[in-house]
């Protein structure tokens, strides 16, 4: 499974269902999201700011975790971008890799 940091921010329609729902019912309804994509929620957080809210979310593959973002963004009331997280050790393993790469004008 694969680690998935959801953000955005809710439309103005977004935000009165929120009001209306409580931000434990936004809690429950993005819990059933994940697991109706194979997933798990791990966290869930409000935010002050540009961006409303952080979900970080388990899922079984990059397809899935597509999926998720589509179907938030396709209802219009909030907006979502989606980050791959990687753990430590899976950047050590990145570290390990040989890629060739030319910089610009060299």
């Amino acid at each position: 499974m694969g680690k998935y940091l959801f953000r955005g921010s809710y439309s103005p329609e977004g935000t009165r269902g929120v009001i209306k729902e409580g931000g434990t019912g936004r809690r429950k309804a993005i819990k059933a999201l994940a697991e109706s994509a194979g997933g798990k929620l791990e966290s869930f957080y409000f935010a002050f700011g540009e961006e409303s809210y952080f979900v970080v979310v388990d899922l079984p593959s990059n397809e899935a975790a597509a999926s998720v973002a589509m179907a938030v963004g396709a209802v219009g009331a909030a907006n979502v971008s989606t980050v791959v997280l990687l753990t430590p050790e899976e950047v050590d393993a990145a570290a390990k890799l040989v890629v060739k790469y030319r910089a610009p004008g060299q």
